[in-house]
């Protein structure tokens, strides 16, 4: 996936991915053209150019700079401003993007670029400009939100504008580095002289411009002329991509799916029990991790504790608790990576989380007293407040009183992985694309200068990861798979359920790739 960092909203992933750290790759030249305003048939689809496409995002993405945003949905609207040295196909495999070849190894990388890219300003991308936005994530004094999850902390890029080459370097092995730093979306000369041009505008390599921003309301985009270096050779002259994209901000589920059947919008991400008006919709699903509880283990919490944490997951039907956060259509989870995503397969949870025991989850807790504070994303529809409401209800016969706080996904941003909410347990499904991508959160530096924002401390964990990511690609696996486990037994995470996220269309068809709406996939019908 393109490795959204935390996804709360229902798009969390939609596709396999096969990485290796070591890959090369070259570019296809595209045939279609169109005119705007023409149609295209492609068997009995006809193709329209020159439309608008209005896509629902399930909360205000907040700031859009690409290197900073934590959530899902600015995520969203960055993929249609910028563009990563590579891309992955709708079944997983990488291709090209910027880059038109690439190689390496757990410590070096090396990118070159295509001919021709060029800024939404027109100016041209330089191999100088890529290595700025490598060496801005990997300086943890800028608290990217994507350091150590692309780029790692210290890795080196240099540029050379003659022959187009950009490499990278990293004291730190990455079993996947090639491909992770591969997806780091690229900023363009002024946005990388000032920030703060980013955070409700664009300056990228991207299909799209942005031309309109009204926070909490609507993001406006243009399909740019010109534009010949997109995945596999995507250029903005194939047939029936829309002239003009609106992301409307539509929290509700019901509005959601009432705008689609309406034809009022083309393309949104539904969950819950709305989906069942949907069927008759063009759509794109698969499992996925959508229920996930961690922990805060900040010294001096309750939860801090692993013999609390025991007890407060033994007292939970997690099968019963996955079925009321999907409305009865979820599925057992296997892991924290969705089993379609990861390169490392297998069920890593297997008997690692406690076994549902009421009577000795009570006896573990006689007499503490415990107060927690549970939070969890809004935007996760009514399944999230039901599964927060069954989990107070449940701890209360331990004697525990639990407060509810749900929060949208800014506010998840801010107050979970910020650091600045007083929070014990929270709901947060965290969507990546390997379980390399998930040891930021779940070790090393805590808010504000890191992303382990449930202060998580396990030797186990560090010890496997240490070993697998000096291992090149799924050669690993067995070190990753048993970090993973790790987490488990000491009760750090505990994913309980995955779910089918789905996202239809009407009036258009698109494609996604890890997860997220690929821009250059979209198709207006006529």
């Amino acid at each position: 996936m393109r490795s959204r960092i935390l996804t709360t909203a229902a798009a969390i992933v939609a596709a396999a991915v096969t990485v290796a750290a070591c890959s090369s790759g070259g570019s296809s030249s595209p045939t279609a053209s169109s005119t705007a305003g023409t149609a295209s048939t492609t068997g009995a689809t006809s193709y329209v150019s020159g439309k608008t496409a209005t896509i629902l995002l399930p909360s205000d993405p907040g700031s859009l700079d690409p290197d900073l945003a934590y959530i899902d949905d600015a995520l969203e609207v960055d993929y249609f401003l910028y563009d990563s040295l590579i891309s992955f196909t709708p079944s997983g495999t990488v291709e090209s993007n910027l880059a038109s070849t690439w190689s390496g190894t757990t410590t070096t990388a090396s990118y070159t670029l295509k001919p021709g890219a060029t800024c939404s300003d027109g100016s041209p991308l330089t191999a100088s400009t890529v290595a700025a936005n490598i060496n801005f994530v990997a300086n943890p004094k800028n608290a990217s939100s994507r350091l150590d999850v692309w780029v790692p902390a210290g890795a080196v890029a240099t540029g050379d504008d003659k022959t187009g080459v950009v490499t990278v370097k990293s004291a730190t092995p990455d079993a996947f580095l090639v491909t992770d730093v591969g997806q780091a979306m690229i900023v363009c000369g002024n946005g990388m002289k000032n920030r703060n041009l980013l955070k409700e505008g664009g300056d990228g390599t991207g299909m799209y411009e942005l031309t309109s921003a009204v926070p909490g309301s609507s993001y406006t985009l243009t399909l740019r002329k010109g534009y010949t270096w997109g995945p596999g050779g995507a250029t903005s002259a194939a047939k029936g991509l829309p002239a003009t994209v609106e992301l409307k901000v539509v929290s509700n589920m019901t509005t959601a799916a009432n705008e689609l059947l309406a034809g009022e919008a083309n393309i949104g991400t539904v969950i819950g029990s709305d989906t069942q008006r949907l069927t008759g919709l063009y759509s794109q699903a698969v499992y996925a991790p959508l229920g996930e509880l961690w922990f805060n283990e900040k010294a001096g919490g309750p939860t801090a504790s692993v013999a609390v944490r025991r007890a407060l997951t033994e007292a939970v039907e997690l099968t019963q608790l996955g079925q009321v956060m999907t409305s009865g259509t979820g599925k057992a989870a296997t892991g924290a990576i969705a089993p379609a995503l990861s390169p490392c397969k297998g069920n890593t949870i297997g008997s690692s989380l406690p076994s549902y025991d009421l009577s000795a989850a009570k006896s573990a807790l006689a007499g503490q007293n415990l107060t927690l504070a549970l939070y969890y994303p809004t935007s996760l529809g009514t399944g999230a407040t039901a599964a927060a409401t069954l989990l107070q209800q449940t701890w209360s016969q331990l004697g525990v009183k639990v407060t509810l706080h749900g929060i949208t996904d800014a506010e998840l941003s801010s107050e979970i992985v910020g650091g600045t909410a007083a929070w014990n347990v929270g709901i947060v499904p965290v969507g990546l694309t390997s379980p390399a991508q998930l040891v930021p959160f779940a070790s090393g530096a805590t808010p504000p200068k890191g992303a382990n924002f449930a202060y998580i401390n396990n030797a186990a964990y560090t010890a496997d990861v240490t070993k697998a990511a000096a291992i090149a690609g799924t050669a690993g696996c067995t070190d990753w798979n048993a970090a993973e486990t790790a987490l488990f037994k000491n009760v750090d995470l505990v994913p309980f359920v995955d779910s089918a996220v789905t996202s239809y269309a009407k009036g258009a068809t698109f494609k996604l790739s890890l997860g997220d709406i690929q821009p250059s996939s979209i198709r207006m019908l006529g």
